[in-house]
C-alpha cells in the first residue's frame, strides 16, 4: 500500500512539472528544422549555380560578338583560333567558383547564311570544358547544314534562331553537372543544367575565311 501511495504521490508531482516542455518541444521540432533549412541551402545553392550557368552563357555570347570590334585597321577583321581561345578560357575563368573546367562543357558555334544554297549553316564550331557533352546543333564535320540535313535554326523555343546574309549569330551552349552538397529524400540531388545564348555580331566582320590559324575541321569541336 506504501509502495502504491509513493508512486500515486510521483505521478502527481510529474503531472504538475512543466519545467522540461520546452526540451521537448524542441527535440520534436529540431528534425524537422533540420531537415528545411538544410533542403533549403541546397535549392538556395542550386539556384544560385544555375544562375551562373546562365551569365557564362550571355557573357561568352556577347564577349564572342564583339571579336574584331577593337581592328583599327580599313580591312574588316577576320577572326582567328586565339580570340575565340581567348573569350573560351575567359568563359572558364567566370566560372571557376563553380568549377566549370571540370564540370561543364562550353560550345560556340557560328551561325551563317549561305547565298547560293539558301540554306542556314554551322561555319564553325569550338568547346572547351572536360565534361563529354556534344552540341545539339552539329559536332559533326559532315552535319554542318550545308552538307547533311538543312539546319532550320538554333534554340529550344518554336521560334528558331536565324543568321541573315552576310551576318553570324555566335551562339553558345553551357551543359554543367550540379553535385549537391548532400543526399535528401526531397530529389534534390545531382542534375544536370543546360543554358543557351546567342547575339548578333556587333560589327562588320569577314567571315569568308571563318577561322584563321586553324589547324582543325572548322566545324569540328575539338
Amino acid at each position: 500500500m506504501l509502495k502504491l501511495r509513493s508512486i500515486e504521490r510521483f505521478t502527481k508531482r510529474l503531472r504538475r512539472d512543466t519545467s522540461g516542455i520546452s526540451l521537448v518541444e524542441f527535440a520534436l521540432v529540431l528534425p524537422i528544422l533540420l531537415t528545411l533549412g538544410l533542403y533549403g541551402t541546397e535549392l538556395a545553392r542550386m539556384a544560385n549555380t544555375k544562375m551562373k550557368v546562365s551569365q557564362i552563357a550571355l557573357s561568352l555570347a556577347d564577349n564572342a560578338s564583339r571579336l574584331g570590334q577593337t581592328d583599327n585597321s580599313g580591312v574588316t577583321p577576320t577572326i582567328n583560333e586565339n580570340d575565340v581561345a581567348a573569350v573560351l578560357n575567359g568563359a572558364l575563368r567566370q566560372g571557376r567558383s563553380i568549377d566549370m573546367e571540370t564540370n561543364g562543357r562550353i560550345i560556340i558555334s557560328s551561325l551563317e547564311y549561305d547565298d547560293p544554297s539558301d540554306r542556314q549553316f554551322i561555319a564553325w564550331q569550338r568547346c572547351i570544358g572536360d565534361l563529354e557533352r556534344s552540341s545539339r546543333y552539329g559536332d559533326d564535320e559532315d552535319e554542318n547544314g550545308l552538307i547533311g540535313d538543312e539546319i532550320e535554326g538554333m534554340g529550344d523555343g518554336s521560334e528558331k534562331i536565324t543568321a541573315a546574309s552576310g551576318q553570324a549569330v555566335m551562339f553558345v551552349e553551357v551543359h554543367y553537372t550540379y553535385s549537391s552538397l548532400w543526399d535528401n529524400p526531397f530529389g534534390s540531388g545531382d542534375g544536370s543544367f543546360y543554358e543557351e545564348a546567342a547575339f548578333l555580331i556587333r560589327d562588320d566582320r569577314n567571315l569568308d575565311p571563318g577561322l584563321t590559324g586553324s589547324e582543325v575541321s572548322d566545324t569540328q569541336c575539338d
